[in-house]
């Protein structure tokens, strides 16, 4: 049996030239902060996980040193816990899974039952760009082989967002599904707007079913169960949301109330992949879509990919990518190899064991910030 021995957090931020103006916060992000979380055991094996900031993790190492890697509920059941206290520590199962596919010679996907090796992605804009630039966009995305395009709302007036999809539509007819991300579900620390109420999030929906819209987006608080179960009735288009969602009753008030078709749990924010592998399982079970949301490092991503490779049957997957500001090498500059969809918008997972990637460990000496390591 193997034993933990070791757990190490460290903190890096690479500069961003030119900054990355993501659509939901106003200040333009200058750099790109990551954690990445390696637990090692007594073979001297390492998992790697990245996600939230790990702060004040100290506190609860002690409940992992000395313990056994494979015995991942328990530890799921721990940071279950942890969260409840402090932060989102899914990193760490993320890494924990890593190292169990190390130690078991397998792809974490298989070991979560093998469904496929391969999803395909949509590309997941992130910038607000006039309408010919997002004409463009479009164009660009069909040219790289991606079947969709997941478009943000939230400029100053709606009336510029509902242009923005109207124009796409026009310009590329059928060639490309379309996605609305509305926003709507949470907030930036500084924002104190108020969600859209059931029946302003029902007029833009009609909008969006008359574009041929796939789904649209996280349209009223994540909290609204009764709004969003009256408007999936009211409309004739898929609603999604979830991506920040915490709590599994949470998801199974929103499974059971019936309020979306699309669920986006992102596996290091909520759960991890030990808890939303069994969640996708029900997701399917239900007729509905597990699709994660991946915005985050190339790590989250990649256990994202697993996670939904080894349980359910997708459409097709987030891949934040909006070049020029946010590109694959920016996403995932603490890899080696980033992760690159092929001319047809596939990612292909590998058979190596874990997670299947590697550090970049020169970068990450060039752009650390700080160090914690707990044994």
């Amino acid at each position: 049996m193997a034993t933990i021995t070791r757990i190490e957090i460290t903190h890096h931020r690479l500069p961003l030239d030119p900054p990355f103006p993501a659509s939901w916060d106003t200040r333009p992000r200058t750099h790109f902060p990551a954690t990445i979380v390696r637990v090692f055991d007594d073979a001297g094996r390492c998992g790697v996980g990245s996600g939230d900031s790990m702060y004040g993790f100290s506190d609860y190492e002690k409940y992992f040193i000395g313990e056994d890697p494979e015995n991942i509920d328990r530890h799921a059941a721990v940071l279950s816990n942890i969260e409840f206290h402090a932060g989102r520590p899914w990193p760490l199962d993320l890494a924990l899974w890593d190292l169990i596919g190390k130690i078991k010679d397998e792809p974490v996907w298989k070991l979560l039952g093998g469904r496929t090796n391969k999803i395909r992605a949509y590309a997941s804009s992130g910038v607000h760009r006039s309408i010919p630039e997002m004409v463009e966009v479009a164009k660009r995305t069909i040219a790289l082989g991606y079947p969709a395009l997941k478009v943000r709302f939230g400029r100053p007036k709606l009336d510029d967002d509902l242009a923005v999809v109207k124009a796409i539509r026009e310009a590329v007819g059928m060639k490309l599904e379309l996605m609305v991300d509305c926003n709507q579900g949470w907030r930036m620390p500084w924002d104190i707007a108020q969600p859209w109420t059931l029946d302003h999030a029902t007029s833009v929906a009609q909008v969006l079913a008359e574009n041929s819209v796939y789904w649209m987006e996280e349209p009223l608080h994540r909290g609204d169960y009764k709004g969003m179960t009256e408007l999936r009735k009211r409309v004739n288009i898929r609603i999604a949301g979830g991506e920040l969602t915490r709590e599994p009753y949470e998801f199974r008030e929103l499974l059971e109330r019936d309020c979306f078709d699309v669920f986006q749990p992102d596996v290091v924010c909520t759960q991890g992949i030990t808890g939303l592998a069994r969640f996708a399982r029900q997701v399917e079970a239900a007729g509905k879509i597990f699709t994660p949301h991946t915005w985050g490092t190339g790590i989250g991503v990649m256990g994202n990919l697993h996670v939904t490779a080894g349980t359910v049957d997708t459409p097709f997957i987030e891949f934040p990518f909006d070049p020029p500001e946010w590109t694959n090498e920016r996403r995932d500059y603490m890899m080696k190899e980033a992760i690159e969809a092929d001319g047809e918008g596939w990612i292909h997972l590998s058979d190596r064991p874990g997670l299947g990637f590697e550090l970049n460990e020169d970068v990450l000496r060039a752009t650390a910030s700080s160090q914690a390591t707990f044994s």
